[in-house]
């Protein structure tokens, strides 16, 4: 054990030095962190200092001595023991707040465990005892017993610096000019969200190709499957928390300060204080006041951080405002002088439960198997979960769960932001067990005591005046928590609080000489930060107020990361340049410039080189837990649909929607949720409530916008009335009704400075708006706009004719009539259209010409609003190429109708001696799309999508003379595009035209065989095309699916089969055909090589399952899954063969449907779901079973629907 000595002194001193100490224990040398501390003695006391001989180039203890007593004119210093040497790191002649560790010899190094950092191993917490403790409150660092006002006021004055800033203006770095630089507040480096909400920049939209690269759509894939990789080899865990929906907010003790996420000394930190305050005093009844002032001892003594979510409903509305004002505890961080140290969550708990502090509702899911469950489970309520089921889920599936202090659903309510999820210790199982053991949830002490005012009154006393509310806050937490009103004001009778000196100081910082390892590396951060979106705002600290002199400045500095392309930025520097700390959120550091003597540079040169040299990388290490921090800090926001259609649809498209108007809104609204990925039919859901919610503001509000701080005073309402109409929109909007009113106690918010960044600014958005469509039948009292997205000769105007020759119609009593393009001349034909639909509405419209631009589509869809039509798009139905979404055959198809025409109303048919060329024109109109993007891009516009059939699905490959005149064409039309770069005029490839449309008619005209040969028969496409149209005009319609599902929501999963397989089972003479005569002829009928494209055996339905059941199958995701085909079931409306899936790595997976089934065929308007009743048909004779012996086996892959 190492010795200790003591001192004791009857006058006012400042020590002033750095402490580095190691600790030698069974053999083992550990290194422990630097401590800074800050201690001021006003009175007699004795204190110890333990310390223990280090061999690298000691400084002896008679130094320090007469050191201190050269500081102390009439200390007097004992000693005690025989302390020989003490390794310090000496600050000499300027006033830094470098002060003693604070310990006891009765503490040996093996501390007991509540006097140690919570279940950690090998970190103090430090306290002073308690006899030692003064009886008032003290400004620690400050030197002056609450340090008022008028001693503020005074020493400003004296030094001038509330007045010009003189001190700054003179101060200049050179030399003799060094800094000290900590970090005083920090939260968790940036996270991601999946399905990106984020880069809410407004720089986004000068830079968005660059932004491009930094947000591939796999990176969201890639830390999902990094999380799996890492759990699954058991090197770490992964810990799931809910987030609560408010403000990040950070308290370091009344010294250290009180920090929102880009600001301080503002009406969020004041509300943020106060609500902590609370905590206490609910928590600890009539010891609160001796709690509050210990709990801001213990975090100065300790350079600690906690980090909170204040949610509250006095600052404005997010998802759904809080029943209560609340603080849940997110992060504590021991800042020591180094790179800051974030607590595992068990040491949270701990943490919290000793200061009975509130905690947040934990998940960890330890092996492969849970944390596969886990994120099937969100992928399966990530667009209908609410805080119930979420958790419920969570519980099911979790190794362990640890419920928070603070019930999120009678707190805030139903309505949950998301989850956080984040790799931790793989250890962090059993050190939770240990720490829920050894520390049961505290009770609480307050209920019985009155905790004076609440938030919400001082608000609503206070609303209209920001600075009064501040201060009527600040006086209602009391002294004992919050001494003075420094942060906020500063020196009042200046307003000196207000300025901000951040680019200058930042120069001078940056010319310094670094005092110590800890600014060095800060300083490397800001160099690399400059380049990117990051502010530097820099304040004077008016806690340093006695050590301010005009060769020592002490600030704050705030850095505001403005974009979050900042953070990737800096992820990717970090990437390239080993040892850089991290880039926070939430980031303030205490700044101080000083100068030394001429006569003391040299000795402090060499004292400063060897602390650095000693100081090293104390609370950070390039490792953790054993994993690279790239992958120790994994972390992922998982956010839930029911939330982010309330603060990003309704709340944040307000500004476009009033400024703009709805088909700007509509635009926004489509962009999000394509970005999110949203699933089809919720899209569909979402276009009808959206439009509604934007009517029905626009119609109450007209030109006035609803703030966005109060949306949820007009979205509760309607939201709880769409709810009601129907019980099918309940999933979507997820919980309405519960709407706490605001008006009488929101905090006015003086300036329009976004200070929490989580509204969404204003940017521009290509252009995108739908039509709505139902599942319900579509009324009768709108109009219908069938329009063809297509090329000339793609047979619009034949299909026109067979339509409104069609007896009945679409099948409703609205009349069809017919415009053709090619008779009305220019753009006049949308507007000609729009007085058609006007003269006759409640019909249907057929609008005969091409529309292949979203020019265009923004003209259909400001028609559909004028009119009150909704419009569906009819498309011949083609491959596309790669870039383009029509083929080269369907080019070839439509080209060789044109060639084939006479006496056009367009004039463009065979006599026109540029009909390739206008072909190729329309042609490259698509160009850039392909053909998934281009049939996506028309269903999220306008809810549906018809195809018309044109080629045959078994045909030969077009003839090499065809392509390559088509690829000649595409060239000189590029060429010709290149050059001029827009269409204007064909002179200078004139003679290659002619040439080239001549041998473009030769070619297709004899190839005019093979060409018709691959056309579908045009009446089989006309049936095609009117039995789509008709399904929509009833409401049947369901939109084809345009692409594979990536992270979106999950209704089921299933073992999907090869379609080949179960087509040779079923072909199989001796298996099945023999068996039954009817057999044959039923197979005939079913036609199932066209009619069977997919084929799968359900596992688990959410809806009749549960979500947990759905989730259970994560851990086989993708797997490979033996089924066994043991019989074929059949009626006259369905057939199923019986399924029985096999063992995966061990493990049976089986079905939790009663029968599990394959489903092959059903009758025209028979659901497919009705394949279940078929063994109950069987037993009632009214179905036949026809065994297969043996079982056929076929291998498919299990996957979630």
């Amino acid at each position: 054990m190492g010795q200790s000595f003591f001192f004791t002194t009857n006058t006012n001193f400042l020590a002033t030095f750095t402490l580095f100490f190691t600790t030698k224990s069974r053999k083992k040398i550990r290194s422990l962190k630097i401590v800074q501390h800050n201690i001021f003695f006003s009175y007699s006391t004795r204190f110890y200092l333990h310390a223990v001989p280090y061999s690298s180039s000691p400084i002896s203890l008679d130094r320090i001595v007469n050191l201190l007593a050269s500081i102390s004119l009439q200390s007097e210093i004992k000693l005690k023991s025989g302390v020989s040497r003490i390794h310090l790191g000496i600050f000499p002649s300027f006033h830094t707040f470098f002060n003693v560790l604070v310990s006891s010899p009765l503490f040996p190094l093996t501390m007991k465990s509540h006097q140690r950092r919570e279940g950690s191993k090998g970190h103090w917490w430090l306290e002073m005892p308690n006899s030692n403790r003064p009886s008032t409150s003290y400004s620690v660092s400050d030197g002056i017993p609450s340090a008022t006002t008028e001693n503020i006021t005074n020493r400003l004055t004296s030094l001038c610096v509330a007045e010009k800033g003189s001190l700054l203006d003179n101060f200049t770095a050179d030399d003799l000019t060094y800094s000290v630089a900590e970090i005083r507040a920090a939260f968790y480096p940036k996270f991601e969200n999946e399905n990106s909400d984020q880069e809410q920049c407004q720089a986004r939209a000068a830079s968005r190709s660059d932004l491009t690269s930094w947000i591939p759509e796999w990176r969201e894939k890639r830390i999902r499957t990094r999380m799996i990789k890492i759990v699954s080899k058991g090197l770490a865990t992964l810990e799931v928390s809910l987030k609560h929906s408010g403000s990040l907010f950070m308290y370091a003790g009344h010294e250290g300060g009180a920090y929102s996420k880009n600001s301080y000394g503002n009406i969020y930190t004041a509300v943020g204080v106060f609500v902590l305050g609370h905590v206490f005093r609910e928590a600890w009844g009539s010891q609160a006041n001796m709690k509050q002032a210990e709990f801001n001892e213990f975090l100065e003594c300790n350079r600690m951080c906690i980090s909170m979510e204040l949610v509250t409903a006095v600052l404005g509305d997010h998802g759904q405002r809080p029943r209560e004002d609340y603080v849940v505890v997110t992060a504590v961080t021991e800042l020591g002088s180094g790179r800051p140290k974030f607590y595992e969550t068990p040491d949270i708990i701990a943490f919290c439960r000793k200061w009975r502090l509130p905690t947040n509702h934990i998940w960890l899911f330890s092996t492969r198997r849970s944390v596969m469950s886990f994120f099937a489970a969100y992928d399966a309520l990530c667009e209908e979960g609410t805080a119930t089921p979420v958790c419920k889920t969570l519980d099911d599936i979790a190794d362990i769960s640890v419920p928070g202090s603070k019930n999120h659903v009678k707190v805030q309510g139903e309505i949950l932001e998301g989850l956080v999820a984040r790799i931790v210790s793989h250890e962090s199982s059993k050190h939770m067990e240990h720490v829920l053991r050894d520390y049961p949830p505290p009770s609480s002490n307050g209920g019985d005591q009155h905790l004076g005012s609440c938030l919400r009154e001082i608000c609503a006393a206070n609303r209209n005046d920001e600075r009064q509310l501040i201060k009527a806050l600040i006086d209602g937490v009391g002294p004992s928590f919050c001494p003075n009103s420094l942060d906020w004001f500063g020196h009042e009778a200046s307003h000196s609080h207000s300025r901000n000196v951040g680019e200058s100081v930042l120069d001078q910082f940056l010319s310094s000489r670094h005092a110590d390892f800890s600014t060095e590396k800060l300083k490397e951060m800001f160099v690399i930060m400059k380049k990117s979106a990051v502010d530097f705002k820099c304040y004077h600290n008016f806690h340093k107020v006695n050590s301010v002199s005009s060769n020592n400045l002490h600030f704050k500095m705030v850095i505001h990361v403005r974009c979050d392309s900042a953070f990737r930025f800096y992820q990717e520097k970090m990437r390239c340049e080993t040892g850089l700390w991290p880039l926070y959120r939430g980031f303030f550091v205490d700044l101080n410039l000083f100068k030394v003597d001429k006569e003391r540079l040299a000795e402090f040169s060499k004292e400063n080189n060897a602390m650095v040299e000693i100081g090293g990388d104390t609370n950070g290490a390039s490792t953790k837990y054993g994993l690279a921090d790239e992958d120790a800090c994994l972390m992922i926001k998982l956010k839930f649909l029911t939330y982010k259609i309330r603060t990003f649809l309704l709340r944040n498209g307000l500004s476009t929607l009033f400024k703009k108007g709805p088909a700007a809104y509509k635009d926004y609204y489509l962009s999000q949720m394509k970005i999110w990925n949203t699933s089809h039919e919720k899209q569909k859901e979402l276009r009808i409530m959206l439009d509604e919610w934007a009517e029905s503001m626009q119609v109450k509000f007209g030109d006035r916008q609803l703030p966005s701080s109060t949306y949820l005073s007009e979205a509760e309402p309607f939201l709880e009335q769409y709810a009601k109409r129907n019980p099918l929109n309940q999933p979507l909007i997820g919980s309405a009704g519960s709407l706490v009113r605001t008006e009488d106690f929101l905090a006015t918010v003086e300036g329009s400075e976004d200070v929490e960044g989580d509204l969404e600014p204003e940017r521009e958005i290509t252009s995108s708006s739908p039509a709505h469509l139902d599942n319900e039948a579509v009324k009768k009292d709108e109009s219908l706009i069938v329009f063809f997205p297509g090329i000339p000769g793609c047979a619009k105007s034949a299909l026109c004719e067979e339509i409104l020759s069609t007896p009945g119609g679409l099948g409703d009593d609205r009349p069809v009539c017919s415009l053709m393009g090619d008779r009305i001349k220019g753009s006049r034909y949308w507007v000609k259209a729009s007085e058609e639909l006007c003269k006759r509405p409640c019909s249907i419209l057929l609008a005969d010409k091409n529309a292949p631009t979203e020019e265009v589509w923004r003209q259909i869809e400001d028609m559909c609003r004028s009119t009150k039509a909704y419009a569906v798009p009819v498309i011949p139905d083609s491959e596309g190429t790669e870039s383009n979404p029509f083929s080269l055959e369907a080019l070839a198809v439509f080209m060789l109708r044109v060639l084939n025409r006479v006496n056009h109303p367009g004039k463009l048919d065979k006599s026109s001696p540029n009909a390739g060329y206008v072909l190729l024109k329309f042609y490259h109109l698509y160009d850039g799309k392909s053909r998934r993007e281009f049939e996506s891009k028309l269903i999220e516009r306008f809810g549906s999508l018809v195809k018309m059939p044109l080629l045959e699905p078994e045909r030969s490959s077009i003839p090499e003379s065809v392509r390559s005149i088509l690829e000649e064409g595409i060239s000189l039309y590029k060429l010709h595009t290149n050059r001029h770069e827009r269409l204007v005029s064909k002179r200078k490839y004139a003679n290659e035209w002619v040439k080239w449309e001549k041998q473009l008619q030769e070619t297709l005209l004899g190839n005019a065989v093979y060409l018709n040969s691959i056309q579908v028969p045009f009446e089989f496409a006309v049936a095609k095309v009117l039995e789509q149209l008709k399904a929509i005009a009833k409401g049947q319609y369901a939109a084809p699916s345009t692409e594979k599902r990536r992270f979106g929501t999950i209704v089921f999963a299933a073992v999907s089969l090869p379609v080949s397989g179960i087509l040779d089972l079923l072909e199989n003479q001796q298996l099945i055909i023999g068996k039954d005569p009817k057999i044959e002829e039923l197979l005939e009928n079913m036609n199932l090589k066209s009619s069977l494209t997919k084929a799968h055996v359900t596992l688990a339905h959410k809806r009749s399952h549960g979500v947990t059941a759905v989730a259970s199958y994560g851990p086989y995701l993708n797997q490979n899954v033996p089924v066994d085909i043991t019989a074929l079931f059949f009626s006259d409306q369905s057939a199923a063969l019986e399924a029985e899936p096999g063992i995966v790595d061990g493990e049976k997976i089986s079905s939790k449907n009663e029968w599990p089934h394959v489903t092959v065929w059903t009758a025209e308007g028979v659901a497919g779901k009705k394949a279940n009743l078929l063994p109950h048909l069987f037993k009632q004779g009214k179905a036949t079973r026809i065994d297969i012996k043996p079982p056929i086996r076929i291998t498919g892959t299990l996957e979630f629907f």
